[in-house]
């Protein structure tokens, strides 16, 4: 038996993420927390989530079907796609998640991509979806909408301008 050949690009590029235990990000969990607990604390949490990883759930859809002899529908293609959402008012989130936990409690059969907030939030906006809903199912769900979404999207910091929160664009934005 050969050894395998070896051909340009045949290394699998790392994620950013090979620590990742699938664990929600402490620093969120307990951002989260107080946020629900307390919603005037939003602007912490959006804090801890700029520094987070996201899990983004990606699901099957079938794209061809076909007929055995028997009348039987097996699939013939599929694709995966994220997950958007769409609300009441007819607007489009993207979901996200935390940790594996809360992504299993809302689907255990996604699968999850992981990515930075930025990222989900460039992805959102690039799908033209008015939200972020993170953890859907809980324990602590937040709904990352308008200046936040574009915001995390940008890169920018939040910080305190008196009692209220706000995005500080860097100066060459």
């Amino acid at each position: 038996m050969s050894a395998p050949q070896r051909f340009a690009g045949s290394r699998i590029l790392p994620s950013g993420f090979a620590d990742d235990d699938g664990a929600a990000p402490a620093a969120l969990a307990t951002a989260l927390a107080a946020y629900a607990a307390d919603p005037a604390r939003k602007a912490e949490a959006l804090a801890a989530l700029q520094a987070s990883r996201l899990l983004v759930p990606v699901v099957a859809l079938l794209g061809e079907v076909e007929y055995d002899d028997a009348g039987l529908a097996h699939d013939k293609s599929s694709d995966m796609a994220a997950v958007l959402m769409q609300g009441r008012d007819g607007r489009l989130a993207l979901l996200a998640f935390t940790g594996l936990d809360p992504l299993r409690a809302w689907n255990p059969e996604a699968r999850p991509v992981p990515v930075t907030a930025q990222v989900a939030a460039q992805s959102a906006l690039q799908d033209q979806a008015a939200a972020i809903v993170l953890d859907i199912a809980g324990p602590a769900t937040l709904v990352i909408e308008g200046e936040d979404l574009l915001g995390i999207a940008s890169g920018w910091t939040i910080g305190r301008v008196g009692d209220r929160s706000a995005w500080i664009r860097p100066a060459d934005a």
